[in-house]
């Protein structure tokens, strides 16, 4: 009985060691086959480009030649910008204080109330006061531009020259004494930029220059045609110096007030004049046509074609003119653009574009033929052909680009503080648009042994 018991005993003990030793094995081929799957998963992500194991476990190993394109994020562009005495700027808006130290947000002076047409060319008091304010757009949301402090850090290079204002102010007669002014401060700037290492490093490539007047920086442009420019048109300057891969179209600053209260219930039959035109007739260049439309459109009950000068009162019977009418005129003047077309846009009249060589701010985002009617001079110049073509526009139609201006305007308003996709914001995207083809003109360059040579094809 016992030996039985005992042999149950010991056949149940070599039982459970055996069964003991059969639960390492069967954990352990576990153990391999999970192994097996995970090595098999991260090879296959490997092989398709999903897992890049170095960036995990070898970042130092990472190549610091290839950095992700800024276009293909949705971060800020970020700018440094110098810090230039006042007089290259601010100063030149109150010459009567002498205080030359950098400006700031706190000490940001209003653009001045009675500044005329020296306003529309203002897009880099603008651009300026956009980097030097401290908050964000409406409701917190993220603007496309953030300043900062450390240049090497920086995407692109700011340079707050106020060219447009200083010919306006120091050299609008071209042969003033006082154009001196005008001439020294390029030559002032220019040595503080051969100075920056910042500059010399790509040759201002990457540094950002506006020059909204056709005469900005008139003296030394040449030599820092190299820098993304922020012009109005290319009508006074050679392909090789400004064009549309390097530089930026900016809108003229309009001088006439937004019409913010449009929402008439009939805007099409409100609005009794047919096309509108009011300003100065005798241009140079494309602006010669404006002298031949006004013997085209004489003689037209519903058609207001008026030689003025800007004046304030003048402003003011534009922007009334402007806000009665269905079309606004928007002829050439000495450069293919001017900032009538901007008043009529913030006016909400649809813009009749006379101009073949006219280029567009924002034209990679926005499509006028949404809100604007073209006609080439040609077309233009025979009688009664615009004519009858805007007479004969469906209402509909009409009332349909009333709504895309209502609905793009705030894309050229300039204002202090700066919002989400005003023109400023607007500008700023532009300018890292450009930047992709900054890189690609810098990495070509340091390779190449024979620059330019497809030219030569």
């Amino acid at each position: 009985m016992v030996n039985k018991i005992n042999g149950s005993i010991v056949r149940t003990t070599q039982h459970r060691e055996s069964s003991s030793l059969r639960l390492p094995n069967m954990y352990g081929k576990a153990a391999i086959a999970f192994v097996f799957v995970i090595v098999l998963v991260i090879s296959y992500s490997i092989s398709i480009g999903t897992v890049d194991l170095r960036s995990y476990f070898f970042p130092l190993l990472q190549s610091p030649s290839v950095a992700p394109s800024l276009c293909a994020t949705n971060s800020p562009l970020r700018v440094y910008m110098y810090d230039l005495p006042r007089r290259f700027n601010v100063g030149m808006l109150n010459r009567r204080n002498s205080d030359q130290t950098p400006v700031t947000s706190r000490t940001w002076p209003s653009w001045p109330v009675n500044s005329g047409l020296k306003r529309q060319h203002s897009v880099e008091y603008w651009m300026m006061g956009s980097l030097l304010y401290e908050g964000n757009g409406d409701e917190g949301e993220m603007r496309e531009v953030v300043r900062v402090l450390d240049p090497e850090m920086a995407d692109a290079f700011f340079v707050p020259f106020f060219s447009s204002l200083s010919f306006n102010t120091h050299g609008h007669n071209m042969t003033d004494p006082k154009t001196r002014i005008d001439r020294q401060l390029q030559i002032d700037l220019l040595e503080i930029l051969r100075g920056s290492k910042y500059w010399k490093r790509y040759g201002g490539r990457d540094h950002v220059i506006p020059m909204t007047h056709p005469n900005a920086f008139r003296f030394l442009r040449t030599e820092v045609n190299a820098s993304i420019q922020i012009v109005v048109d290319f009508g006074r300057y050679p392909r090789l110096m400004s064009n549309l891969s390097k530089d930026t179209v900016a809108p003229y600053v309009h001088v006439v007030e937004s019409y913010t209260n449009d929402n008439l219930s009939d805007p099409f039959e409100s609005r009794s004049t047919l096309l509108f035109f009011r300003g100065r007739t005798f241009r140079k260049d494309e602006g010669i046509v404006r002298v031949k439309l006004a013997k085209v459109l004489a003689g037209y009950d519903d058609i207001l074609y008026e030689r003025s000068v800007a004046t304030g009162e003048n402003i003011k019977a534009s922007s009334l003119g402007m806000r009665s009418s269905k079309f606004c005129l928007h002829p050439a003047g000495d450069t293919p653009s001017s900032c009538r077309l901007f008043d009529a846009i913030v006016s909400h009249c649809v813009p009749v574009i006379v101009s073949d060589q006219i280029e567009l701010p924002f034209e990679d985002e926005i499509d006028y033929s949404q809100f604007s009617l073209f006609f080439s001079f040609k077309e233009a110049l025979e009688p009664g052909y615009m004519v009858t073509k805007l007479r004969r526009f469906p209402k509909e139609k009409w009332v349909e680009m009333w709504r895309q201006l209502k609905n793009i305007s705030r894309h050229f308003e300039f204002q202090y503080p700066p919002k989400k996709e005003d023109a400023v914001d607007m500008l700023w995207r532009q300018v890292k648009h450009k930047l992709p083809g900054v890189k690609l003109a810098v990495h070509r360059n340091q390779r190449l042994k024979i620059p330019d040579w497809w030219r030569r094809r």
